[in-house]
């Protein structure tokens, strides 16, 4: 880009206006004529117009605002008074000739863009904004071929040199080019006629929905009948305080939409690798404690057993992506990425308060700043992919201090109001047993059990859903799904040696006959697991 250290007269005065400090025009057209051998893209007279029909019509820049940007054009002077116009409508100033001269001086840069006859003539130049908009489309077409040809430029300099990393310069070249789509080109706006015709068409397959889901569904019966599933373009935020299972909830929800909906997902872990992830995976898919997984301490029919029951999770559209201290800019880059790759249907971020902010070289601000600028990029990025993302959050420790009843509040979101301001719906785990707690308020066991909270939903309902939590498996489950009845069958051999089939055939040699509903009362993960059992020889998945 320019080079912002020029010792030129810009930037030996204050700079009011909030333009960054560039080379002259004729310094950047020397240098443009002496790397590419011809002059850069330019609509001087253009924008001598577009501003000069700006100062003779009053409502001209409500029709230019959204498509020019002080940066858009090519001379120096112009980008100072395209902003000085652009202070006097934030400030719901009239805008002329005599108004933008009058804030020129009072910023210190009237000299600097040729004096008031500079101003003047500029109005002499046009009679009305009949075509202010096409011209002004113009305008930017040249400022985003300038900014091409630089970045261009510099991707040919570095993909020259040897000791370039290109995998790192082709995430680059990718997060430029998204920055000058994403703050050039805006999305307008809709007639009621179309989109009338659009909701009525999406009213029209959800009707054939028999369950009801229209989201992607989490997996979880109770919370789906609230929420209809994650919906697209929606942002919501998980919390809780550490311990209480948000990289359980989201891992078994993430993994019950892409093995039993096959759906494609992925999740940004900043906080765990992808190898611990998947052992976490693992633990739940195949019913094996995740301690022992964690030390590899697995006994033979252990192996087994998880050999059985992964095929499945191998296979699923599941996409994790490690990369600690994740940008807003890499994250967006990633996503897009795997939407146009892959069609991923959701996206997970674990957790929000490990993001960074793309702060552009002018320095971070406060952390709250920060995460509400990460907040509002997560909502966009929503609404730009139309998928739901979920975002993990922490509390603040405004819980533990807190008397009586632990469970938390929307107040007690870390870092940032704008967290709630800008989900969608906002979700708190709470497991009563962390904090001692072993009975509810009518003497009922609280052991195991998981409240899903959900304290916001622009869409629906306030409602508390309990799950099943499974410390041992790392993973949450329908609160009576763990020992439901499940037909019992005797189509596997119970003569073999193995130690899960020797398992299974003295339990079926001692069991009660078959309940009045037809089955018995075994875990319908076992049976949702052992698909295509071929014995204790068949070859493992991986």
């Amino acid at each position: 880009m320019e080079n912002d250290k020029s010792t030129n007269q810009y930037n030996k005065t204050g700079n009011k206006s909030g333009i960054p400090n560039r080379k002259p025009a004729v310094a950047r057209t020397q240098s443009f004529e002496q790397n590419y051998g011809k002059l850069p893209p330019q609509a001087i007279d253009l924008e001598e117009a577009v501003l000069g029909a700006l100062m003779i019509e009053k409502d001209a820049l409500t029709a230019v605002v959204d498509i020019l940007r002080p940066q858009s054009f090519y001379k120096d002077v112009h980008q100072r008074i395209y902003a000085a116009i652009l202070t006097l409508f934030a400030d719901s100033e009239p805008i002329d000739m005599l108004t933008v001269i009058s804030k020129l001086r009072n910023t210190g840069e009237i000299e600097l863009v040729g004096g008031s006859s500079y101003i003047v003539g500029l109005t002499s130049k046009v009679n009305s904004a009949a075509n202010i908009e096409f011209h002004a489309r113009i305008i930017t077409q040249a400022s985003i071929r300038r900014e091409l040809i630089t970045i261009s430029s510099e991707i040919q300099k570095e993909a020259f040199e040897d000791t370039t990393d290109v995998f790192k310069l082709l995430d680059k070249t990718e997060q430029a080019l998204f920055q000058i789509s994403e703050s050039n080109i805006k999305k307008n706006y809709s007639d009621m006629g179309s989109l009338m015709r659009q909701a009525l068409e999406e009213l029209d397959q959800k009707k054939n929905n028999k369950d009801g889901l229209t989201g992607v569904p989490s997996g979880f019966s109770a919370l789906d009948r609230i929420t209809s599933g994650w919906q697209k373009t929606e942002l919501t935020i998980l919390a809780a305080r550490p311990g209480m299972g948000k990289t359980a909830f989201v891992v078994s929800s993430l993994r019950n939409a892409a093995v039993d909906f096959n759906m494609a997902v992925a999740i940004f872990s900043l906080e765990m690798s992808s190898v611990q992830l998947v052992n976490r995976l693992i633990s739940a898919e195949a019913e094996i404690d995740s301690e022992k997984i964690r030390k590899g301490s697995l006994a033979p029919h252990e192996w087994e057993q998880l050999h059985h029951r992964i095929h499945r999770l191998t296979n699923a559209p599941i996409y994790i992506d490690d990369t600690p201290a994740l940008s807003i800019l890499e994250l967006r880059a990633k996503c897009r990425r795997l939407k146009a790759q892959h069609d991923i249907q959701m996206v997970v971020i674990d957790y929000l308060q490990l993001m960074t902010g793309d702060t552009g070289g002018k320095g971070a601000g406060n952390r709250e700043q920060e995460i509400a600028m990460i907040s509002r990029s997560l909502k966009n990025l929503a609404k730009e992919l139309d998928v739901p993302v979920i975002a993990l959050s922490q509390l603040s420790r405004a819980v533990e201090t807190r008397g009586g009843e632990k469970r938390p509040q929307l107040s007690d979101l870390r870092e940032s109001g704008s967290i709630e301001q800008d989900a969608d719906m906002v979700i708190f785990l709470y497991r009563p047993e962390y904090y001692g707690i072993t009975e509810d308020e009518t003497g009922n066991s609280v052991a195991g059990i998981g409240e899903v909270i959900i304290a916001k939903n622009r869409a629906g309902s306030l409602e508390t859903v309990q799950l099943r939590f499974i410390g041992k498996y790392t993973k949450f489950a329908d609160l009576d799904s763990q020992f439901a009845p499940v037909p019992f069958t005797t189509d596997r051999p119970i003569n073999n040696p193995n130690p899960i089939s020797s398992f299974e055939s003295q339990s079926r040699s001692t069991a009660q006959p078959p309940s009045a509903t037809g089955g018995t009362l075994r875990s319908r993960a076992n049976d949702l697991s052992n698909f295509d059992y071929k014995g204790p020889d068949s070859e493992p998945p991986f």
